[in-house]
């Protein structure tokens, strides 16, 4: 008999609340658990796509500009799929790529040196224009 008593101690319990609220919190939890799943295999299938450029400094003027131009008004949102002007944001953007500009006074290559202030001067003349 002492044999039976610890296969059932071992084996345990679970009790499970049947009552109406605790079934709708399962459900709502197992809700989330597929959306989660699902939202996760999208992600999966966007990484698949293909690598990510390299981390170059050009890079992350270009990336901060495209901000910038979608901030604008001058190209499409890709999350939203709208455009939508928000010219403080915008101006924003721009100032940060300006502070970088004199942060990295003497540290850039010719090549991003010239990058830099060619995208800050497009960027400002269409934020001029945006305004007046």
């Amino acid at each position: 008999m002492t044999e039976n008593r610890k296969a059932e101690e071992e084996k345990g319990f679970t009790v499970r609340d049947r009552r109406f609220s605790a079934r709708k919190e399962e459900e709502e939890k197992v809700k989330k658990e597929e959306t989660f799943k699902k939202e996760g295999a999208k992600r999966e299938s966007k990484e698949e796509e293909g690598p990510l450029p390299e981390i170059t400094f050009i890079n992350f003027i270009f990336s901060l500009s495209t901000s910038a131009l979608i901030q604008l008004g001058e190209i499409q949102d890709p999350v939203t799929q709208k455009q939508s002007k928000n010219l403080p944001l915008a101006k924003q953007t721009i100032d940060l790529i300006g502070m970088l500009k004199e942060k990295t006074k003497g540290n850039l290559t010719s090549e991003e040196e010239k990058f830099i202030d060619n995208v800050l001067f497009d960027l400002r003349m269409r934020y001029v224009k945006a305004v007046g």
